[in-house]
């Protein structure tokens, strides 16, 4: 990410992250939607959310919808499309249950070494 905005990695990480605990998370800002993330645009073009750093986003973000939180049944799946920005929840491509796998375990695989 910091490459993609032209930043020096510590200069990103003291600008976009703050520590929570003992990890680093992306700063978020509260809207009318709840807590945005810091890239989350949607300003530019309305009535949609756009990643302004979309092609170096983090395996957190690329795995979304699929994180182990939201699987856990149908209405969590549901609670996670009612209370998040995601508009191809439930209208774009369908995954199998193998890909979600592959998928989810990637990201605890990255997530586990990341400084986030």
């Amino acid at each position: 990410m910091a490459a993609q905005l032209k930043m020096s990695e510590s200069d990103f990480l003291e600008t976009h992250t703050r520590i929570i605990g003992n990890r680093r998370s992306l700063n978020e800002h509260q809207t009318e939607h709840g807590f945005d993330c810091g890239f989350l645009d949607r300003t530019s073009q309305p009535g949609k959310a756009l990643c302004r750093v979309y092609l170096a986003r983090p395996t957190q973000c690329r795995t979304w919808p699929f994180w182990a939180s939201n699987l856990t049944s149908p209405a969590a799946w549901d609670r996670a499309k009612k209370t998040t920005p995601c508009q191809g929840m439930n209208e774009g491509k369908l995954f199998p249950a193998d890909k979600i796998r592959i998928i989810r375990d990637a990201d605890e695989k990255d997530n586990a070494a990341a400084p986030w």
